[in-house]
């Protein structure tokens, strides 16, 4: 008779427990997922950006949006930053993983080797502060640690390593 009892109690208790769980981690600790865009120039310079909110030269991206596909998000974040559009295929670079500050952030580098400039970036006058390529041995003051990393295995052919 007990046993009857218990055994419904706990289901019920672990389903709510596991609704909770699933509702905090959807507000505390969310799964993001990002790209990044690796451009070179006819000089072998990359593209790096600095954005008018944060701190630091980057590789042009930003996050998935729902319903895209990881290429699309990198051409378009591409066009967006830079004003660049990508052709043909991309490379993969790698897949790194960011859990610093609590979150779970996951950031997908795509190599661009074929691209064009249609014009102005559509984001340049409230997003992007500046854009421009840099030598990959005298990059600008400020890039970030994640982006002089990944510039650094792929210019070394190392493999990539799993963290951002």
């Amino acid at each position: 008779m007990k046993n009857r009892f218990v055994r419904p109690v706990v289901h019920v208790a672990l389903k709510l427990a596991y609704a909770g769980w699933k509702f905090y981690a959807a507000i505390f600790r969310p799964v993001t997922l990002g790209v990044r865009a690796l451009v070179l120039n006819d000089q072998g310079h990359v593209l790096l950006i600095r954005h008018t909110y944060a701190p630091g030269w980057f590789m042009p991206g930003g996050g998935v949006g729902r319903d895209e596909t990881l290429e699309a998000a990198t051409a378009r974040e591409l066009y967006e930053e830079a004003g660049i559009r990508a052709v043909g295929d991309m490379n993969l670079v790698g897949a790194y993983a960011n859990f610093l500050q609590l979150k779970s952030d996951h950031v997908i580098v795509y190599e661009v080797p074929e691209w064009e400039e249609v014009g102005d970036a559509p984001h340049a006058d409230f997003e992007i502060a500046e854009a421009g390529f840099f030598p990959p041995d005298a990059l600008p003051e400020g890039t970030t640690p994640g982006t002089r990393q990944r510039l650094d295995e792929y210019f070394s052919n190392r493999r990539p390593t799993t963290y951002w």
